[in-house]
């Protein structure tokens, strides 16, 4: 099976280790990968697999013998999935790559706000500082996916109590408690810190606004590694300005890039990073391992792992 690795690369790290990485996996098959957009066009003609961050709906129509495109990222909504579908090609997404190092990301913050260490970063002299303590507290996170249980697993050793929101609170969960959307405010009146992982949907587009934060506790700490527009951000800056929320952690901004002018910059107990919480040096060491088992699958006519779109409850 062949198999092509885009040139375009992720969180700065180059693509063409991506295909070493795959190539180590594969040696049953063959991997090539595209270095221009020439290489692109040639290569797709003849490729079973693609893999990438994404792919437009001519390259589709181009790759005539494409079976599945492997997706670089854990979202896919950018990809031209009625295309793909028409082509009768599978599509599968980079979720679990993050877990590891967006709950690290999300420990870090919580641990920042509970200890200040946002604080005494910022100080320019010796200064006191009153410092809490992460034991006793109650963290909620919603989104129980790879990240969200990854979350709650490292809060285990921390003594605190975990609240977990998810679609489908049947399924249960990592966390001591779980609630559905529709409990999704009797959670909030009990948190202290709100670590948000959930993917980016209609339903959860401006989950986050001004009722949802009227409900938490002043000195609740807003945490998101999710997706900016998860967040009503105009609410999320009232909601600072009225010494309505102990802080915000902000990994991911809408807009984004966060403009330099922008109002949050200007608030001492928000930490923004930029998008960072997904960067990790062993990104494509995780997905080569999806991806190649994928190519085996495939191969095999066995089902995908990850496997998104219309075809993703088969």
């Amino acid at each position: 099976m062949e198999l092509l690795v885009l040139r375009e690369g992720v969180h700065r790290l180059s693509a063409e280790s991506y295909a070493e990485r795959l190539e180590e996996r594969l040696d049953d098959h063959r991997v090539r990968f595209a270095a221009t957009p020439a290489d692109e066009r040639r290569l797709l003609a003849s490729a079973d697999v693609v893999t990438g961050p994404r792919i437009d709906a001519e390259a589709v129509v181009d790759a005539s013998n494409l079976r599945l495109f492997a997706c670089a990222y854990a979202g896919y909504g950018h990809l031209p999935m009625d295309a793909l579908e028409d082509a009768g090609v599978a599509v599968t997404s980079a979720t679990g790559v993050h877990a590891p190092n967006a709950a690290e990301h999300a420990i870090g913050a919580i641990l920042s706000f509970s200890r200040r260490l946002h604080d005494a970063a910022r100080a320019e002299t010796w200064q006191a500082i009153d410092p809490g303590e992460l034991a006793g507290s109650t963290v909620t996170i919603v989104g129980l996916g790879a990240i969200g249980t990854a979350v709650a697993e490292r809060l285990d050793s921390f003594r605190v109590t975990t609240l977990g929101v998810r679609r489908n609170p049947d399924g249960g969960g990592p966390t001591d408690e779980v609630f559905g959307p529709d409990s999704l405010h009797e959670a909030l009146a009990r948190t202290d810190y709100l670590v948000l992982c959930c993917p980016l949907t209609e339903s959860t587009r401006g989950l986050i606004g001004s009722e949802e934060l009227t409900t938490l506790p002043p000195d609740a700490v807003l945490v998101n590694v999710a997706r900016g527009a998860v967040v009503d951000t105009d609410a999320l800056v009232r909601s600072l300005r009225r010494g309505r929320l102990g802080g915000a952690a902000l990994d991911v901004t809408d807009p984004e890039p966060l403009p330099d002018d922008h109002p949050l910059w200007n608030f001492d107990d928000v930490l923004i990073t930029p998008h960072s919480a997904g960067a990790t040096p062993k990104y494509y060491d995780r997905l080569a391992d999806i991806v190649a088992d994928n190519v085996r699958r495939l191969a095999d006519g066995r089902p995908l792992r990850n496997r998104v779109g219309a075809a993703e409850n088969d």
